[in-house]
């Protein structure tokens, strides 16, 4: 082979080229970005907006709606889903994995611009890539709080938070929002608090007060010529807040009346809606999310510098502190270390394999040199093609340990042979080289191929599992390039003095012997063929475990989710929830129960909240599970509390979650069937969690005003002047903004705070017929109720019925029970328009097996080609292909095996796994194939050719599979964080690989025996041959 030649002829350059992967791999090693997990990008695009006071009814009315109507018929949307809560709506875009997603965000934005105009007061919509409740998780929490000796209340510090805090923190690299967690935190208004009764008292309209204030603008002239200068002409008409107070509203008698005799004027934060304490103090929660791409823990660590530098700056200043809570660079070492530490072991493990069969350390460390070259070699190119080193990733680089080495063992031994032979050592070198050369590119060709479909997937999984089947790419091709070069040239300089005697040879010659005795006959040839393609079939169908969406990747947390009662305020949460939680939480936070807590936050709002807490001991976390469910939500005034394990993959259940989405066009109809689906979930599920969500129970009170047309119009108002001043009434009327050339603040007209229904609709009104007349005049009050969230999916109201299974179902099974027991009762309880989808990992799932389906026989025709045309016979090609069916009646096994200790379904990073087992277990198929028509082509018998093939290639197919099978041992038995990610798809290659490898030695020579013209004669068979034996006997 010419490659080799040239290696040969050229040390040093070869030593430079080693010199240069080593080097330049661990700079590129140094310099890949670390996280947990590969970038994955989402085909979403969210539009939310926000309108202060706006009840959900009306931001669906006037704002939701007419959003979907100008985007609806967006080419390439999937899902339109929207939701509507107080003050605050969100749309989100779903699209196909292929659509050019910039190109589709311009023609948001352009439709956007034809949106008719929304209320005055509302928020212009903000239009991003990535949905809204479900982008990528936070890269860390901090709390701020106040210290003992801080008198003021941590509320105090929401104007410091995004003012100093959060640029401090965004100015860091790889940092691409700080700010207050849940969105953007209550800022400073100018409130002007009026008296109702003074303001009725004098005569004062309100109407007339909001308009007065409205129009209270800087206008500018603009310019005007004056002899020889130009200047600018502008009316000054906006007040400043210390001067609003002498604001003249109206003249009286002669004298005027003032804006601050009916109303005190100050800034200050609009009323709390929401609540946060860590580890029982009150606190402000602080996200910060990285920029894609970002090296997560080198991001990290340049945050935890910058808040030493606050704490010693203006956090001490303040007499404040802030505490982390979430830190994802715990898991991420844990999780990044144990892969190496397997990476490690299984090197080990695959070196012993090695010195085993060989014997020999100089020819062992020939072959092992193979790894740490490819390995560092595969970090160039990650870097090059801009990937990032995590788990997934570095699970290929594990993987990859003893698939590396298969391309030198084969060249390697084929060498030794040679100089076993009394060969030259160069001769040997490049001969031995050269006659395998065929088989390696075939099988390096099949490995690249089989990976190409997953590296190429669009979808999310594909962007998840990519850095797998890449890394692994790199690393093979790689360690092909280096049996055809260095292994030689080591073979041909460090092999002269050895001993290169087989210890193994007899052991090959009664395997051979066994071989060629048991498919000696056609008859038992065809009861072989037959057993080992139909039995395996038939057993991967009956034990292939149930399906699932993504492994169950676990935090050392425990997080909950609270369901509050409607229209609950936040200090009676406070009171009676957090507090509670607080007490209760105490003890096991100084550490007088056990388990020690390391911390613990507690965030609500209006209707629900969450809480998070960790333990000091990880190993701990099912018992605090139990503690949290038992003891800490318990007996919690008509709350709701759902408590699980944290998930790495998403929020409650995490991708295990079922969202059923129920839609009905009558609301009390589509209500009542989504609370009876949760007890027909019971009886279908019983260990399963489930609710609805919005909840049906969560209907806000609500005081319905009906405006009487008659006396508005006999008072001189209209619905409009009376809307206005319920606002007022209400949490205030926006009237306009100021701006100090620094912030810009919300002016709000707010009447003072009334007790009850009745005072409301007692409170004195001046009309502009000059009298005076109480609200309940012009309005009739109605105590009634109204949704508190409205949840829409393609432009209906919709219900969402969430089914979390237990740990042990799979995904596959609690969706069967759903479709089969609970979703005909669902169907048959609602109206003639009603209809249900399932979303979330349910459709993913659905939408994966297709994907997964269409690619994996895309692998096996890539494979068939490609074998065919290095083959050049379609018929050999066919012969390696029919190994699979024991390749995966192998994996299956090794699952059933791995299930009896641990519950691991079917999930598609084990699909995964029954693809990269494609490419592993032909290869011992093209060996026997290759040797076999190579000594056909030189007029060797049929028979005898397949036993020559068995004898050469027994100790490499060995050595090689044992390598590989070490190799990822680790994976498949050492526990720790994140190991489940990657314990399926280990078990299923190594169990592949063990199965295949055994009975590929049998299928194949039964196969390659098959249509041999005649038998070899008796004087050209070997002495030592079975076949020479047998014909004896015969």
């Amino acid at each position: 082979m010419n490659l080799t030649a040239a290696t040969l002829r050229n040390p040093p350059a070869a030593i430079v080229a080693i010199v240069f992967a080593v080097a330049f791999g661990l700079f590129s090693l140094n310099k890949l970005p670390i996280q947990l997990f590969p970038d994955i990008e989402s085909p979403v695009i969210n539009i939310s907006t926000g309108w202060r006071a706006a009840s959900p009814k009306e931001m669906e009315s006037e704002i939701v709606e007419p959003i979907e109507e100008v985007l609806q018929g967006l080419p390439g949307v999937k899902e339109m889903a929207a939701g509507a809560n107080a003050g605050f709506a969100w749309i989100n875009l779903t699209f196909g994995m292929d659509t050019d997603m910039q190109k589709t965000l311009v023609d948001v934005i352009s439709r956007m611009n034809r949106l008719k105009p929304l209320p005055r007061d509302a928020m212009q919509p903000v239009i991003t890539l990535g949905g809204w409740d479900g982008g990528t998780p936070a890269l860390t929490w901090y709390f701020l709080q106040v210290l003992p000796e801080n008198p003021n209340k941590v509320e105090d510090y929401f104007t410091f938070v995004e003012e100093v805090i959060s640029p401090a923190l965004e100015s860091i690299p790889g940092v691409a929002r700080a700010g207050i967690g849940n969105g953007n935190g209550p800022m400073e208004e100018l409130q002007i608090r009026f008296d109702p009764y003074r303001a009725a008292q004098l005569g004062v309209q309100l109407p007339m007060v909001a308009g007065l204030l409205g129009q209270s603008n800087d206008v500018s002239g603009g310019f005007v010529d004056i002899g020889r200068r130009q200047y600018t002409l502008r009316m000054a008409g906006r007040w400043e807040p210390e001067q609003l107070g002498q604001m003249v509203i109206e003249w009286r008698d002669g004298k005027p009346i003032l804006l601050g005799d009916i109303a005190e004027v100050k800034v200050s934060l609009p009323d709390r809606n929401n609540l946060a304490t860590q580890n029982g103090n009150p606190a402000i929660g602080i996200r910060i999310d990285r920029e894609s791409g970002a090296n997560v823990l080198a991001t990290l660590n340049a945050v935890k510098e910058k808040i030493d530098e606050l704490r010693a700056g203006p956090l001490k200043e303040r007499n404040l502190t802030m505490v982390q809570s979430f830190d994802a660079s715990v898991f991420i070492y844990r999780a990044i270390n144990l892969v190496t530490s397997n990476i490690f072991l299984g090197v080990l493990l695959a070196v012993g394999i090695l010195w085993w069969f060989l014997r020999r350390a100089r020819a062992t460390l020939i072959v092992a040199l193979t790894i740490p070259i490819s390995l560092l070699s595969t970090f160039i190119m990650l870097q090059f093609t801009g990937r990032t080193l995590n788990v997934i990733s570095l699970a290929g680089l594990a993987f990859a340990v003893g698939m590396v080495l298969d391309a030198a063992i084969v060249v390697l031994e084929n060498v030794v042979r040679l100089r076993e032979q009394k060969a030259q050592p160069d001769d040997a070198a490049r001969k031995g080289t050269g006659e395998v050369w065929g088989a390696l590119l075939a099988s390096t060709a099949t490995t690249v191929a089989i990976f190409l479909p997953v590296v190429f997937l669009k979808d999310v999984e594909g962007q998840l599992f990519s850095d797998l089947a890449l890394t692994i790419t790199i690393a093979v091709s790689i360690s092909l390039l280096v049996a055809v070069t260095i292994v030689p040239l080591l073979a041909s300089r460090w092999l002269k003095e050895e001993g290169l005697t087989d210890h193994n040879i007899g052991l090959w010659q009664r395997i051979t012997s066994l071989v060629m005795r048991i498919t000696h006959t056609p008859k038992q040839r065809w009861s072989l063929i037959a057993g080992l393609i139909t039995a395996p079939l038939l057993a991967t169908w009956l034990l292939l475990p149930e399906l699932d969406y993504l492994p169950p990747v676990k935090r050392d947390a425990v997080d909950t989710w609270f369901r509050f009662p409607p229209a609950t305020n936040i200090d009676t949460i406070e009171r009676e929830i957090v507090d509670v939680i607080n007490q209760r939480m105490a003890p096991y936070m100084k550490g007088e129960k056990e388990p020690a807590l390391k911390n613990y936050y507690v965030l609500v709002w209006p209707g629900g909240g969450t809480m998070g807490a960790r333990v000091q001991d990880q190993s701990r976390v099912d018992e605090l599970l139990k503690i949290v469910r038992e003891e800490i939500t318990v007996n919690l005034p008509d709350t709701m509390a759902f408590s699980a394990q944290g998930n790495l993959f998403g929020g409650f259940g995490g991708d295990r979650a079922i969202p059923v989405h129920i839609q009905a066009s009558d609301a009390r109809q589509l209500a009542d069937v989504a609370e009876q689906a949760v007890g027909w979930v019971r009886e279908a599920l019983p260990e399963a969690q489930s609710r609805v969500d919005p909840g049906t129970a969560d209907a806000e009170p609500e005081l319905r005003l009906l405006p009487n047309d008659r006396a508005l119009q006999e008072q001189g108002w209209t619905r409009r002047d009376l809307g206005a001043v319920v606002r007022m009434l209400g949490k205030g009327l926006w009237v306009g903004e100021h701006f100090d050339s620094v912030k810009r603040m919300d002016v709000i007209l707010r009447a003072q705070a009334w007790d009850d229904p009745e005072a409301l609709i007692n409170l004195p009104l001046a009309t502009p017929t000059g009298g005076m007349v109480p609200l309940s005049q012009l309005v009739t009050l109605d105590r009634t109720v109204g949704p508190n969230q409205i949840r829409r999916i393609d432009r209906r109201r919709t219900l969402t019925l969430v089914v979390v299974p237990p740990e042990t179902m799979s995904l596959e099974k609690a969706l069967h029970a759903l479709q089969t027991d609970v979703e005909p009762k669902i169907r048959a309880a609602l109206p003639s328009d009603g209809n249900i989808q399932y979303g979330g990992s349910a459709d993913n799932l659905k939408q994966a097996l297709g994907t997964m389906g269409e690619n994996f026989l895309i692998a096996l025709l890539i494979l068939f080609l490609l074998m065919s045309v290095l083959f050049r016979s379609p018929k050999d090609s066919a012969l390696v292909l029919l190994a699979m069916p024991l390749a995966m009646v192998g994996g299956v096994l090794a699952m059933q095996i791995l299930n009896l200790i641990n519950f691991q379904p079917l999930d598609l990073l084990t699909m995964i796994g029954f693809v990269i087992m494609l490419g592993l277990v032909v290869n011992n198929a093209i060996l026997l194939v290759h040797q076999t028509r190579s000594a056909e082509r030189e007029g060797m018998n049929r028979h005898l050719a397949v036993e020559q093939a068995l004898m050469l290639r027994l100790r490499p197919i060995f050595m090689s599979t044992l390598t590989s099978i070490f190799g990822m041992l680790p994976l498949l038995l050492m526990p720790g964080a994140g190991s489940v990610i990657y314990r399926g798809l280990a078990a299923v290659i190594v169990g592949g690989m063990c199965v295949s490898t055994i009975f590929t030695l049998v299928l194949l020579p039964c196969f390659l025996r098959m249509g041999a013209k005649s038998q070899p004669k008796l004087a050209d068979i070997p002495p030592h041959s079975e076949l020479r034996r047998l014909k004896s006997v015969a």
